[in-house]
């Protein structure tokens, strides 16, 4: 995403249609939160699924009220250093006129502002999927807050404010796979470092409670992945954004095929689960690189990313890193990979004239995308470990022992997913296996143990 970059030499004037498409696009992020919180929702136990989603839909809340207080101000705002923007006109986002165009762009500011709070309000969510089963509620909404002030927001600068370090070093993110995919996962590593493993891990069979919730997630999470990625360019006058659409369609499947490949080689089976995954790995490595590699490097790009991603869900068994719900190996690792891959897929025609190794370009590219790649991940997994470490001294990260065991949705929301007791008549043992919990029964992820 270049916001910084002026697409005509003329003064831009405000474009209806490229307005509207942003408004679009916009709403299409805003449903990946929810379509995160089905995807992860369905992948934990049944008596953690209120807890994943409100895990999720907290984070529209809570990111909301930043953004407009000082996010999009400290994202956004004149350059300082390099490392942090500040603008008085953005806090509260209450000076800026109604028909104020973003520099060099056809959109409103208010237009932006908004597109931007959406990859602010997923990114965070995304966290949350590695914490599963024992983070408190009040906790995790205190980390959000800090998390966003401390490290989304200054990132979300360093990649894609005019000024930012990265931005100027020539590090090409198109639409967050380093302020969001690789931000989001060092995170996670970063907090699982210091709350720990969840009881009985490795032990228990922790099995998805509801594989259709997961589906439904993922093709949510697809079909709102076009706004996210095709969004980034901030407008349709030039056929980017068209080519990033396509290369967004194009990525998923490849991984989705590459995973089930995996798993049918490794484990003999073609999962559901590995299916969604797969898609959700392709996705994220074609965010950061689409719009520099053409539809045969999109394909490469998931195809790559879908395998690399597969083998690396089950290095939490090798380590000992208790990541619930892979986002360590999703996103982390399909961040890494799709960014790290413009330095060798970038065509340089499409997005920038920026070309990779094998379009002639050297590693030059390849030393930037580095560059941004790990210090980026450098950073969100230090800051986080310390503000989960602090929010642990301060209120306590994690639930007792007792209830994580007994449930956390009955103990942080005194709720349960799913009521039975209108199901039948008294609790006849035909009744009783009638409502055994469905994760018992649901189907696993074959893992290397």
């Amino acid at each position: 995403m270049p916001p910084g970059i002026t697409l005509a030499a003329d003064t831009p004037q405000l474009s209806a249609a490229n307005t509207g498409f942003m408004l679009i696009c916009s709403a299409l992020v805003m449903l990946m939160t929810p379509g995160l919180a089905f995807f992860y929702g369905g992948m934990v136990r049944v008596k953690s699924t209120l807890n994943m989603l409100m895990m999720s839909f907290i984070s529209l809340g809570i990111i909301t009220i930043l953004w407009v207080l000082y996010g999009f101000s400290a994202a956004f705002g004149t350059d300082h250093g390099g490392f942090v923007g500040w603008n008085g006109h953005f806090l509260g986002l209450s000076g800026i006129g109604l028909t104020q165009l973003w520099p060099g762009y056809t959109i409103p500011i208010y237009v932006f502002a908004v597109f931007q709070l959406m990859f602010a309000i997923i990114t965070p969510a995304l966290i949350s999927g590695a914490l599963a089963d024992r983070v408190k509620f009040t906790a995790w909404a205190l980390f959000i807050t800090l998390w966003a002030t401390v490290v989304y927001f200054p990132v979300a600068h360093w990649v894609w404010g005019t000024g930012g370090w990265a931005f100027d070093l020539g590090v090409i993110d198109f639409a967050g796979g380093t302020a969001v995919h690789i931000n989001a996962g060092a995170a996670a590593l970063g907090v699982i470092l210091v709350i720990g493993r969840r009881v009985g891990f490795k032990k228990d069979p922790m099995r998805p409670h509801s594989l259709p919730l997961v589906m439904l997630g993922a093709g949510l999470l697809w079909f709102g992945w076009f706004g996210f990625n095709a969004g980034s360019w901030l407008g349709n006058d030039d056929g980017v954004g068209a080519v990033m659409f396509v290369n967004t369609q194009v990525a998923t499947a490849a991984a989705m095929l590459a995973w089930l490949v995996y798993e049918k080689l490794r484990h003999g089976t073609f999962t559901t689960l590995g299916a969604a995954s797969g898609a959700v790995a392709g996705l994220v490595a074609i965010t950061p690189s689409g719009g520099c590699v053409s539809p045969l490097g999109a394909i490469a790009v998931g195809a790559i990313a879908g395998l690399l991603c597969a083998m690396a869900v089950g290095l939490k068994f090798r380590f000992g890193y208790d990541d619930s719900l892979d986002v360590v190996g999703v996103h982390l690792v399909g961040g890494v990979v799709g960014s790290l891959l413009i330095g060798f897929f970038a065509t340089g025609g499409v997005q920038s004239d920026a070309k990779g190794l094998f379009y002639g370009g050297g590693l030059g590219q390849l030393g930037k995308q580095a560059a941004g790649v790990f210090a980026v991940l450098a950073y969100s997994l230090v800051a986080s470990a310390i503000l989960a470490f602090l929010v642990d001294k301060a209120i306590g990260m994690r639930v007792t022992e007792d209830d994580e065991v007994s449930g956390i949705d009955r103990t942080e929301h005194a709720e349960t997913a799913y009521d039975f007791s209108g199901a039948g008549g008294g609790a006849t043992p035909r009744n009783v296996a009638l409502v055994a919990p469905v994760e018992e029964h649901a189907q696993a992820r074959k893992v290397d143990a």
